[in-house]
């Protein structure tokens, strides 16, 4: 059983005993096909990991959902944010181990979870080696999410000489490094935790533990993931009243509702990543605890925001 050092207990990794079936799901589209570069299906299999390289239009949640009804005690993927939350989906729900392999583009999750996303070989230790943590969750509707539910145009925004205030172009330049695919403004309606109301909002992002706003050199990245909160980011529309138009906070829970009251039509979002269609009303909630992680114990083990200001470390 490995120890973590130091500094990864101090993150709350722990010591964790080998898988005895370990899987492994690759897509070998993600990345321009990072996974295949790296011959990561050729180097899983010399660690004993079975490694399952999908096909084009093949159902991976039903091939995770087979894999542990096969017996396997560990699940890994190796592509996209979207595909990492379909196979943690599956971990969270048996219990197991979630390992995941960044070997995507933007590997947001990677980098919070505290995994080297330019090491992609060397994370496959995490299965042989491995120390792991729980951590949170979130859901919308019901459905599982890793690392945001985005709505909205932010590249409107971000380029409106309307949001001049530091405070509000933080908050636009955070969401525009972290949000999915850009829709149309949703007709939504919600309340802040000061019991304001946002109508017609232009940029809903609420994310699996608030996103480190404070700290402009790593502002794209979450200092924790065990907080137990969702990170809430709302911009209203230039103009909407005399009130700053942008309002960041945290919560458990939040509910968004749409403001067509008869036959609301779906809203449009990104999940991690991918665009995704909702009925409203959306129903948000963190899910405190609900994932086992493992990473390879030579990796930073946090993100650069939880890292920036401990002794000796880069947040590079």
């Amino acid at each position: 059983m490995n120890q973590p050092g130091p500094q990864l207990s101090r993150y709350g990794w722990r010591a964790a005993d080998p898988p005895r079936r370990p899987v492994l799901f690759i897509n070998p589209r993600s990345g321009d096909g990072k996974a295949a570069r790296a011959g990561l299906a050729e180097r899983a299999r010399e660690k004993g990991i079975e490694a399952v390289i999908l096909g084009q239009g093949q159902d991976l949640a039903a091939l995770a959902r087979e894999a542990v009804t096969g017996g396997a005690d560990t699940l890994g993927m190796a592509g996209g944010d979207g595909s990492l939350a379909v196979v943690a989906t599956v971990a969270a729900a048996h219990q197991i181990p979630f390992v995941c392999v960044p070997a995507g583009t933007r590997n947001h999750f990677a980098l919070d979870v505290g995994v080297d996303r330019h090491d992609l070989t060397g994370t496959l230790d995490a299965f042989t080696e491995g120390v792991e943590r729980r951590i949170d969750t979130a859901e919308v509707n019901g459905r599982m999410f890793l690392n945001n539910v985005s709505l909205g145009i932010y590249g409107d925004a971000v380029s409106s000489p309307a949001y001049r205030d530091a405070k509000i172009r933080t908050l636009l330049e955070t969401a525009a490094e972290v949000m999915g695919p850009s829709t149309g403004a949703p007709a939504l309606d919600l309340a802040d935790d000061l019991g304001r109301e946002h109508r017609h909002p232009v940029i809903v992002l609420v994310s699996n533990n608030p996103y480190a706003l404070d700290r402009p050199l790593v502002r794209g990245t979450r200092p924790a993931l065990d907080s137990g909160q969702l990170g809430i980011v709302v911009l209203d529309a230039p103009g909407d009243g005399p009130r700053v138009p942008g309002r960041a906070w945290s919560a458990p829970r939040l509910e968004v509702n749409a403001l067509e009251v008869n036959a609301p039509a779906p809203v449009h979002a990104g999940i991690d990543g991918e665009a995704v269609d909702l009925e409203p009303p959306l129903r948000f909630a963190s899910r405190p605890a609900s994932l086992q992680v493992r990473i390879s114990p030579r990796h930073p083990g946090a993100s650069p925001s939880a890292r920036l200001h401990l002794p000796g470390h880069s947040p590079a």
